[in-house]
């Protein structure tokens, strides 16, 4: 069974492109605005069709919209129909239909967001180096790499720092590959981004510079005008710094996930609350920086192209609380301590290393929960000697 793939390219559009791209992102705006304008003064929300008819055809021939016949139709009716993939996401969402975080309301877009249209067959074609846009002319992405099979659909898309880029949807067949090993537990942290089962590290990239700058600009930005020319400028700035820190964290995750998935046959990470453990405002900035929640995405859509096992275990297992080598529990520890002796056996453990120990000993269990084992402990109430 196929499954399909995303591939980014990034282009530099000329300057008649880039007015011509700016009056189809906001021709799209609009019509996206407009149906769910409607749809917000409707008891029912309207049929694709109906708001389709409403929003262009019926709009084209009114004097106040008459210029949403100069871009293609094909991203106007995109528009309408991913605002009914929205509002059917939200209501699956309320009904509990839909897994993950609830979905908020489709909301109204802003000239100041990032912009996007995306076209479907029709409105785009390949043509040797070049893309064809319908009614924006032909565009040169910078080929990274190849795509695997021809594409159903390409979104032009316009980020906060006015860079744009091109992004195809491709269909592309599991890989059947032999991992080098059975399995692997991956426990996720700060300083060390990853720290797996068998004995390797990933530290997580430094963005503390970039992220001091932010800071810095932030403070800038706020003391601007609203809609001086000044105040854009600082905000294209805060833009750049934040694609850095992106760029560089999507690289790293990327890089990683793949190694994890090609070397492992069964991959398990614990189960972690990031919107709940953000909400602790002296570690909320650093965890947002790390993407432990896309890496386990990249994790997850990897393992399912390289017809690999990915699991997750519950967030209560008290797997920094255990020895893994006897399976004595000695309880909670402070965060400030990494290193901890098991007054049970009397084997170290890096604090980290014996977590990721543990995620994968209760994944191949079964998710089966660690039995404490009770021994006399003559040095003390805990079985566990802490050591920073």
């Amino acid at each position: 069974m196929s499954i399909k793939a995303r591939y980014q390219f990034r282009f530099y559009p000329t300057d008649q492109q880039q007015q011509l791209l700016a009056q189809l992102f906001g021709c799209v705006r609009v019509v996206w605005n407009d149906a769910l304008a409607i749809c917000k003064k409707s008891e029912k929300v309207p049929s694709n069709n109906d708001l389709q008819k409403l929003v262009i055809t019926q709009a084209k021939k009114t004097n106040e919209r008459s210029w949403l016949s100069d871009v293609s139709n094909i991203p106007l009716q995109q528009s309408v129909a991913d605002l009914g993939v929205a509002y059917k996401n939200f209501f699956d969402s309320l009904k509990g239909k839909r897994k993950g975080k609830k979905v908020g309301s489709p909301k109204f877009k802003k000239k100041i967001s990032q912009q996007s249209a995306r076209f479907r067959i029709g409105g785009f074609s390949i043509k040797g180096n070049e893309v064809y846009l319908a009614k924006i002319g032909n565009v040169k992405p910078i080929w990274s790499r190849e795509l695997p099979s021809a594409p159903t659909s390409v979104t032009v898309i316009k980020d906060y720092a006015n860079r744009y880029f091109l992004s195809f949807v491709v269909e592309v067949e599991p890989l059947l590959t032999v991992a080098k090993n059975q399995s692997i537990g991956i426990d996720l942290g700060v300083k060390t981004f990853a720290v797996m089962s068998n004995g390797e590290k990933a530290a997580s990239p430094n963005y503390s510079k970039k992220d001091r700058k932010i800071r810095k600009l932030q403070r800038k930005l706020a003391r601007q005008q609203n809609g001086s020319k000044r105040r854009e400028i600082t905000r294209l700035k805060i833009a750049k710094q934040h694609n850095q820190i992106a760029d560089t964290r999507s690289c790293f995750l990327h890089k990683l996930s793949t190694k994890v998935v090609s070397d492992n046959q069964v991959i398990i990470l614990e189960n972690l609350n990031v919107s709940g453990m953000v909400k602790n405002r002296k570690l909320a900035r650093v965890i947002s920086l790390q993407g432990w929640r896309e890496f386990r995405v990249l994790c997850e859509a990897k393992s399912e192209k390289l017809n690999r096992d990915f699991r997750t275990i519950n967030r209560w297992e008290p797997t920094s609380q255990t020895c893994s080598c006897c399976g004595y529990r000695w309880g909670k520890i402070d965060l400030s301590v990494r290193s901890v002796l098991c007054l049970n056996c009397g084997n170290e453990h890096d604090r980290d290393e014996n977590a990721s120990k543990n995620i994968e000993m209760v994944s191949l269990l079964g998710g089966v929960s660690f039995c404490p084992v009770e021994v006399a402990n003559p040095k003390g109430r805990h079985g566990a000697s802490a050591r920073p």
